[in-house]
C-alpha cells in the first residue's frame, strides 16, 4: 500500500458518503422512517465520513514518514469503514438483523486504526 492508495480510498469513501447520505435522505427516507432505521443509516454515513477524513490524514502522514504503524492504520480504517458502515447499510436495506452482530468488528477495526495512527505519529 502506498500513500496514494490511502488517499484514493479516503476520497472514494468521502464521495460514497455524500452519495449514500443523499440517497438515504431522499430516495430511502420513507422506507427508513417506516422501518425505524433512519438513525442507523445516519450513523453509518457519519462514521464513514469521520473515517474517510481519518484515512486522508493517515495518507498525508504516511507520505511524509512511511512506517508499518501508519500502513496498518490505513488498512484498519479501510476495513473498518467497509465492515462498520457496510453492515449498517445492509441492515437498513435488507432488515437482516444478524448483520448487526458483525458491525462491532468494524468498530474494533476503526479503533485499531486510531491506535495505529497515534503510535505511527509518535513513534519515530
Amino acid at each position: 500500500m502506498t500513500w496514494r492508495t490511502f488517499f484514493l480510498w479516503g476520497a472514494s469513501f468521502g464521495l460514497l458518503g455524500v452519495a449514500l447520505g443523499a440517497f438515504g435522505a431522499h430516495a430511502l427516507a420513507e422506507m427508513l422512517e417506516e422501518t425505524g432505521r433512519k438513525d442507523t443509516f445516519e450513523t453509518a454515513v457519519r462514521y464513514q465520513f469521520y473515517h474517510a477524513f481519518a484515512l486522508l490524514v493517515t495518507a498525508s502522514v504516511y507520505r511524509q514518514q512511511p512506517g508499518k504503524w501508519l500502513k496498518w492504520g490505513g488498512l484498519l480504517f479501510i476495513f473498518g469503514i467497509a465492515i462498520f458502515s457496510g453492515t449498517l447499510y445492509a441492515l437498513c436495506l435488507t432488515g437482516i438483523s444478524w448483520l448487526g452482530a458483525i458491525t462491532p468488528l468494524g468498530g474494533l477495526s476503526l479503533m485499531g486504526g486510531w491506535l495505529a495512527l497515534a503510535v505511527g505519529l509518535f513513534r519515530k
